[in-house]
């Protein structure tokens, strides 16, 4: 009964904030300079890289066991679900909106007030400020969902609902506000992440190895068989990736020109350079080349290609792929030995893999193919040394909030699920439901 009254007060509270910014909502006539085919454009790369999340849910379901399959796919259906009405809320504001000292934006455009069918203010003056936001709401969705494969298979549903929330305000926000808002603290430093190497993969990846030191080992860890279930659903989740991806990179040029041909180019290239390295050095290492290698692998070369995107010629993201591949497979097999259970490899991946692309981004950056980027390949070595500093800034930022949140959220409710919990799978014990019902 407690529990029904709560959930009424809190749909009233909802629907009253809801009320109140809609009111304030004006879209306002669309600009005379939009152009149709670019925001036609931006909207399609919005779509792809919604596909990208329910596509990561699959990825890690593949490699959980099998009484946690659907637990894991909800962790990413469930973020996609949250950090949509948080976007439009708050999250786009204290993103993009006016700053606050270079920071954190403020609350201006709380309810996508002030946000409407004119052009955007930050992408390009031919997309609608609706279009641009909808394009960013995306990343803010996969961004925290990436997390989730460090804690798979042992935190409670009620606390990773709250992780959520919290981390895609106080963490995802600010970091995506110094570096891709034009007046974030990152941004007029000269840092260049043309598609989330430090916003989303760096992030993530230090919340991920965060939430694997604070939440422990899974029950058996080391000691107990701990196999992929169903390697058929990661090699579909690393595919639906690598095509939703192209709107990930290529879409963040924002318009349909020549940059988001570059960048669609270079993102491909990149992957497959990256899948072949990783199989090969697995290859030569362990004697036969894996289908979960190759699809790691891609999904290390897309990561590595995203900040760099943008910046790069087709023969450099060979090299940035190339050696994505070789160091994410030896980050992944050193996991093991260093004894924290990161489940699924996020840190070794995202981590390492956005760490490397941010650094490569600084060194092979080529004004050639974009004006906006100079690295060190082309007389200017100081802008290795800023994304260094762009690298440090996301590191200790997303390392200690993420600390905090978890110890919050641990002091309050508790993080991990029982051990007898555990032990029966988070399918049966958070939901009440079982991934195959094969009988």
């Amino acid at each position: 009964m407690k529990r029904i009254k709560a959930v009424s007060m809190l749909s009233v509270s909802i629907g009253t904030i809801l009320f109140a910014s809609s009111a304030a909502f004006a879209a306002g006539p669309a600009a005379s300079g939009i152009d149709s085919g670019d925001t036609a454009w931006l909207l399609l790369s919005a779509a792809l890289v919604l596909l990208m999340t329910p596509a990561l849910g699959f990825f890690y379901g593949g490699m959980v066991r099998q009484k946690n399959v659907l637990g894991t796919i909800m962790h990413s259906f469930w973020t996609l679900c949250l950090v949509s009405v948080i976007w439009v809320l708050w999250g786009y504001s204290i993103s993009f909106g006016p700053s606050i000292h270079g920071l954190i934006g403020d609350l201006s455009w709380f309810g996508l007030n002030g946000v409407g069918l004119g052009s955007s203010p930050l992408g390009s003056p031919k997309v609608p400020h609706l279009a641009f936001m909808a394009f960013q709401c995306m990343f803010a969705v996969i961004t925290p969902a990436l997390i989730t494969g460090a804690f798979a298979e042992r935190m409670k549903f009620s606390a990773f609902t709250i992780f959520i929330v919290l981390w895609s305000t106080f963490v995802y926000a600010p970091v995506a506000h110094w570096v891709w808002n034009p007046h974030g603290w990152l941004s007029t430093l000269g840092a260049l992440d043309f598609a989330g190497g430090t916003v989303v993969h760096l992030n993530a990846g230090v919340a991920a190895l965060v939430a694997a030191l604070v939440m422990g080992k899974r029950k058996g860890y080391l000691e107990t068989p701990m196999m992929p279930h169903n390697i058929g659903y990661t090699v579909l989740g690393a595919s639906l990736l690598w095509f939703g991806w192209f709107g990930f990179n290529a879409g963040s040029a924002i318009t349909s020109g020549g940059l988001a041909a570059l960048a669609f180019v270079t993102t491909n290239t990149a992957t497959a350079a990256a899948a072949l390295a990783w199989a090969f050095t697995e290859w030569a290492h362990k004697g036969r080349a894996t289908v979960l290698g190759a699809a790691s692998g891609a999904v290390a070369g897309l990561v590595a290609v995203t900040p760099t995107a943008g910046f790069v010629t087709p023969m450099a993201a060979i090299a940035v792929g190339g050696i994505a591949g070789f160091i994410c497979y030896i980050a992944v097999n050193l996991r093991p030995k260093l004894g924290y259970d990161d489940s699924l490899d996020v840190v070794g991946v995202h981590g390492l893999g956005g760490f490397w692309g941010a650094i490569a981004t600084g060194i092979f950056a080529s004004p050639l193919v974009n004006p906006a980027g100079r690295g060190l390949l082309y007389g200017n070595p100081h802008q290795v040394i800023i994304q260094f500093e762009a690298c440090g800034a996301t590191i200790i930022w997303s390392g200690f909030a993420t600390y905090v949140i978890l110890k919050v959220i641990d002091a309050i409710i508790g993080l991990r699920v029982s051990e007898k919990d555990e032990e029966m799978g988070l399918d049966l014990s958070q939901h009440e439901e079982s991934g195959y019902n094969l009988s």
